[in-house]
């Protein structure tokens, strides 16, 4: 492949995004790489997308095995490599990137305890800048190295542009729960439990849980100030979803059990393992973290 000059690598477009590559970028060790054979889930690419500062499909041109001794940290059955590459896209960033770039990645060793030859394979990174080292970049994480695909990009693209979306209408990152609500109705079997969580940014998300007699429980989420009886459940494989699903702990906090009342309290812990069992599994396949 060519080498990229950093002035003409193409303008790649994410929704109403423009991304322009420009100036070369830093790095450091990363642990062990560690992907499933599977390849990686929607909540993967999330996680790996969130935490990016870039995402770059890069060309590898060059990789040298750095020597155990000089590769502190090095789980057994890998080598770590210091990696040249051609940048082939910046498919989205909060930063740029030149023509070219280096990274050091861990990888398996292959059966025979030989290093995999990377050389002309492409793979999409998930990295951030370090200051004072131009033309280098950081993986975020363990599986921030991923085998291109376009199947994968495919699938990333729309997470991009719902992380990249204008400012105020991204789904903040949920870090718990601040309070939980349990209010039975005058019929039997009616209630409403309302459950509010608490954001990075302390923007207002709640959920809240409808029960009518002869009924299915109905739940939904509100994302800002007004409650809203009528909110629906976040679509599966969504940005919402996904702040939902991988992040709300597994069994509501008694702490944040508001009710008093031992079987309003009950209520309470039952629509949120509701309303968890009903987003379902946060699956993961590869290492984020």
């Amino acid at each position: 492949m060519p080498f990229f000059n950093p002035l003409k690598v193409s303008i790649m477009a994410l929704g109403g995004l423009a991304l322009v590559p420009v100036a070369g970028l830093a790095q450091a060790p990363m642990p062990a790489a560690i992907v499933a054979n599977d390849g990686p889930t929607y909540a993967d690419l999330a996680t790996l997308s969130d935490a990016a500062e870039l995402v770059i499909r890069a060309q590898i041109r060059r990789q040298t095995t750095i020597k155990p001794d000089r590769a502190p940290g090095l789980a057994p059955g890998f080598a770590r490599l210091y990696i040249q590459a051609n940048t082939v896209a910046l498919i989205a960033g909060r930063g740029t990137v030149g023509g070219t770039l280096a990274y050091l990645v861990d990888v398996p060793l292959d059966a025979r305890g030989k290093v995999p030859k990377l050389k002309n394979r492409e793979f999409l990174l998930f990295a951030r800048t370090v200051p004072g080292r131009a033309g280098e970049v950081q993986l975020i994480a363990p599986g921030a190295h991923l085998a291109y695909s376009p199947d994968i990009e495919t699938r990333l693209r729309p997470i991009l542009t719902e992380l990249y979306a204008a400012p105020g209408t991204v789904p903040p990152r949920i870090t718990g729960i601040s309070d939980a609500l349990a209010v039975q109705g005058a019929l039997t079997g009616e209630s409403e439990t309302q459950v509010f969580l608490a954001t990075e940014n302390r923007s207002p998300v709640s959920l809240t849980v409808l029960r009518r007699p002869g009924q299915r429980p109905q739940w939904g989420v509100s994302w800002g100030e007004i409650i809203d009886s009528a909110a629906r459940p976040p679509a599966p494989e969504t940005l919402r979803w996904y702040r939902l699903a991988c992040s709300l702990p597994a069994q509501l906090p008694s702490s944040a059990n508001l009710a008093r009342e031992p079987e309003a309290r009950r209520l309470a812990a039952s629509d949120y393992a509701f309303v968890r069992e009903a987003l379902g599994p946060c699956e993961r396949r590869i290492t984020t973290g």
